[in-house]
């Protein structure tokens, strides 16, 4: 196991405000994070600790074996970092701008030349770099931060929100990108988008007021929620009563909940006991008592009910 990034009780305070409270947690290499939390949860000050931005209060993280406070610029050569926001310098163009990162990030002649043809090439912004980043969109602006993030290779990627100001295909561009340079590196994605956790990570780590509330994949977060394994159903108005009746003399059925009917249709979710699967037991009460059922499907769960309990202690 590549263990490349390592925390232990990192701890940030401005004054009596605790924003990071003793987070601990590692990941190894091929692991891509997301790292998950409502507004003003602390992700944000813990990625700027683990990037040298920031000094903790106490606890510490380490890249590749680097402690981020007695080894700085060690910790910065293994790590690219998208900050929130993606501050540029908008009077330069991208290349400008690469070229830039690239003297300070230590690349000089070919290998400059071919690290900043890739950046482009993979984040699709040749055809404005020589246009100056100020006229560029927001969605294009993000772009330039990602490429001067991966512009030197670097085994660590820290990204914050970045698909934020993206179009849909642009953020399927990126994501795509994302799972492309998983396989080797270890990638930490601060997000509030839910469906990006479920597109491109393979684990989730869950923060509010500045402490863990969980960490596993997402499948593992999906199986906490209300509705993991429920199933879902649509039949006629005129078979609701019965089906109903047929569906909570199902053993392993907790409860049948009947959402508005839409006209000449009635919608059921049935809740499992214990998270059990009992979609074929539901379908084999409906067929026995001779119901039409128009769509039927169990649920994995949902994200969003799981993040919305866990984060305000619903």
């Amino acid at each position: 196991m590549d263990r490349m990034l390592q925390i232990e009780g990192l701890t940030k305070q401005f004054g009596s405000f605790t924003a990071v409270d003793n987070i601990s947690f590692s990941v190894n290499r091929g692991e891509v994070l997301g790292f998950l939390g409502p507004n003003g949860a602390g992700k944000t000050t813990a990625m700027r600790m683990v990037t040298g931005f920031l000094t903790p209060t106490s606890g510490t993280a380490y890249v590749g074996g680097h402690d981020v406070t007695t080894a700085p610029l060690e910790v910065k050569r293994r790590i690219g970092y998208l900050p929130e926001g993606a501050p540029l310098y908008e009077d330069m163009t991208p290349s400008e701008l690469l070229a830039f990162i690239s003297d300070v990030r230590g690349l000089s002649g070919a290998v400059k030349r071919e690290a900043i043809s890739t950046a482009a090439s993979r984040i699709n912004i040749e055809h404005v770099m020589h246009q100056a980043i100020g006229t560029l969109s927001k969605g294009y602006k993000r772009r330039v931060g990602i490429a001067q993030a991966i512009l030197h290779d670097p085994e660590i990627l820290i990204l914050d929100e970045p698909t934020d100001g993206l179009d849909p295909n642009q953020k399927h561009e990126v994501r795509k990108l994302i799972n492309e340079m998983a396989k080797d590196k270890v990638i930490v994605i601060s997000t509030h988008l839910l469906d990006e956790v479920d597109t491109v990570c393979s684990r989730a780590i869950v923060i509010a007021r500045g402490k863990i509330v969980a960490d596993g994949t997402p499948a593992d977060l999906e199986s906490r929620s209300e509705l993991h394994n429920a199933v879902t159903l649509r039949l006629a108005a005129a078979q609701s009563e019965k089906a109903k009746g047929a569906i909570e003399a199902v053993a392993g059925v907790d409860r049948v909940v009947e959402a508005a009917s839409e006209g000449d249709f009635a919608n059921f979710t049935a809740y499992p006991k214990n998270g059990q699967v009992v979609v074929d037991q539901v379908s084999a009460a409906l067929k026995t008592a001779e119901i039409d059922v128009l769509e039927i499907q169990a649920e994995r769960g949902r994200l969003d009910e799981v993040f919305r309990r866990i984060t305000t202690g619903a």
